[in-house]
């Protein structure tokens, strides 16, 4: 009977281990997409200073990308306190998707511009926030992987039994950006 007990204490330290090796393994996927975002959450205001002198009329389009810049970098410390909550991550994608949005319309607008697209400093922040929605969209990806690793994992028989026990009651959330397109799309502007 003290065997039968001990392979069953074993069996259940083995899941709840399993578990939170790939919690702690989104939890770190997760850290390294915030870096990308408050990065590009840093390049959003000087973006903006830049596109400014040139665009002094078009006040309603800076307000809407520094307001979307400030909801998204609110609900990333959000997020970041609370990275097990499916809602926090859910609040995160939409800002960061209306923030993609935003900035999306904001290119719009520079092609009106040609003076604005041969600046250099608007060259150079441009290539800096295309070179961070690309790491933003391969840290997402990393992401999104280990967020399904552990969910697949918390659902499979014997685990979607033991995790809610352990402490693993609820799946993890994915990130998906609900304006991916306008995100992708947003740096791909030709500036010559």
């Amino acid at each position: 009977m003290v065997v039968v007990a001990c392979g069953l204490l074993l069996f259940v330290v083995g899941i709840y281990n399993k578990l939170v090796v790939l919690k702690n393994r989104y939890l770190n996927a997760f850290a390294q997409i915030e870096v990308q975002l408050k990065r590009r959450h840093d390049l959003i205001p000087s973006l903006v200073e830049t596109v400014k002198g040139y665009m002094s009329h078009e006040k309603e389009t800076l307000d809407a990308v520094i307001s979307a810049r400030n909801i998204a970098a609110s609900a990333l410390k959000s997020a970041h306190q609370d990275s097990n909550n499916p809602n926090a991550i859910k609040s995160l994608a939409s800002a960061e998707g209306a923030l993609g949005g935003a900035v999306g319309g904001l290119f719009a607008v520079m092609e009106a511009y040609p003076d604005l697209k041969a600046d250099k400093a608007m060259s150079t922040l441009q290539e800096e926030l295309t070179s961070t929605e690309n790491k933003i969209a391969f840290s997402r990806q990393a992401y999104n992987d280990s967020v399904a690793q552990y969910n697949t994992s918390r659902q499979s028989f014997p685990q979607v039994v033991i995790a809610p026990m352990v402490g693993h009651a609820t799946d993890a959330a994915m990130l998906e950006f609900e304006d991916s397109a306008q995100i992708q799309s947003a740096p791909k502007i030709d500036i010559s």
